[in-house]
C-alpha cells in the first residue's frame, strides 16, 4: 500500500489575518476542547472568529465563548429549525442577549424549506418578526437560505432599508440572486462547498462578487472543504477556501484575506484595533 497523502494546509505570513464569519463553536466542541480549537485557528492566522446561535441556548454559549477568547465574536438568534420553539417571552430574552458584550449580529435566522423542521408559515413569521428585532437592535442580519430564495428575499425588500447591514450566509444561489442579494447592500459569505469540483454556479459567484461585499466562513463543524470533505470541519479548515477563491480570482492569498478580514470587520464593527 503506497502512504497516505500529506494534507498541507495554506500558509499566511505573520500579521496577516482570516475571518471566519460563521461558524458553530459549542458544535465542534464535542470531543474536542474548544480551547485548543480556537488557539490553533488563531495561530495559523484565523481570527476573529464569529461563533453562531441558532437557538436560545447556543447564543448563550456564542456569548460566553466571546467572553472566554479574545479572538471570538458571537451572534445571537434562532435558525429555522428552532423556531417551533419560540414566543413571546422568548423574544425578550433574545432582545436581553443582543444586549450582551461582543454579540456582533443576529441570526442565524431565515427559512429552509429543505429539511421543513418547522413549517413554511411559522419559519415565515419568525423569520420577518426577526429581522424586525435586528433591525430594532441595530445589528446586521446572518442569513439562512435553502431553496427559499423568493421568500427570504420578499420579506427582506418588504423591511428595507437595513443601516447595519446584513449577510446571506452560506450562500447557495447563483449569480443572478446574488445580484439581488447586493442590491439589498448585504454581503455574500462563500463556504467551503467552493472547493468542490461540482460547485461550478459558486465558483461563478465567487469569482464576480465585487471585492469589497465579499466574505468567508466555514460553517463548522459541517461542510468541510476539499481535500477534507466528509470531515469535521474546523476554523482553520477556511484557509483552503481563501486558496481557491484567491486563484479563482487570480488574486494572491494575501490579498484576498485583507479584503474579506476589512469587510468582515465593518459589517460586524469590529474595532481594527482590537489587533486583527
Amino acid at each position: 500500500m503506497g502512504k497516505k497523502k500529506k494534507i498541507i494546509l495554506p500558509h499566511l505570513p505573520a500579521g496577516i489575518n482570516v475571518t471566519d464569519t460563521h461558524c458553530h463553536l459549542d458544535m465542534i466542541s464535542s470531543g474536542e476542547d474548544v480551547h485548543a480549537t480556537v488557539s490553533r485557528a488563531v495561530a495559523r492566522g484565523v481570527a476573529p472568529i464569529v461563533t453562531v446561535g441558532i437557538d436560545i441556548e447556543s447564543s448563550k454559549n456564542a456569548i460566553r465563548f466571546a467572553a472566554q477568547f479574545d479572538s471570538v465574536y458571537a451572534t445571537v438568534g434562532i435558525h429555522p429549525h428552532n423556531v417551533q420553539e419560540l414566543n413571546d417571552s422568548s423574544y425578550v430574552e433574545l432582545e436581553k442577549l443582543c444586549r450582551q458584550p461582543k454579540v456582533v449580529a443576529y441570526g442565524e435566522i431565515g427559512l429552509d424549506y429543505v429539511k421543513q423542521y418547522a413549517p413554511d408559515d411559522v419559519q415565515r413569521e419568525h423569520y420577518a418578526r426577526q429581522v424586525d428585532l435586528a433591525k430594532k437592535m441595530e445589528l446586521p442580519l446572518v442569513i439562512h437560505d435553502r431553496e427559499a430564495h423568493n421568500d427570504i428575499l420578499h420579506i427582506l425588500k418588504s423591511r428595507t432599508p437595513f443601516p447595519a447591514g446584513g449577510v446571506m450566509h452560506c450562500f447557495s444561489g447563483d449569480w443572478n440572486l446574488a445580484i439581488k442579494v447586493l442590491d439589498l447592500g448585504f454581503f455574500i459569505s462563500i463556504p467551503g462547498v467552493v472547493t468542490f469540483k461540482k460547485a461550478s454556479a459558486m465558483q461563478e459567484v465567487a469569482q464576480k462578487v465585487p471585492l469589497d461585499k465579499l466574505l468567508l466562513e466555514t460553517d463548522a463543524p459541517f461542510l468541510a472543504p476539499e481535500p477534507l470533505r466528509g470531515k469535521k470541519n474546523i476554523p482553520e479548515y477556511i484557509l483552503y477556501t481563501a486558496k481557491k477563491i484567491a486563484d479563482l480570482r487570480d488574486l494572491s492569498l494575501e490579498d484576498l484575506v485583507r479584503s474579506t478580514t476589512k469587510n468582515a470587520l465593518k459589517v460586524f464593527n469590529i474595532p481594527a484595533a482590537d489587533g486583527f
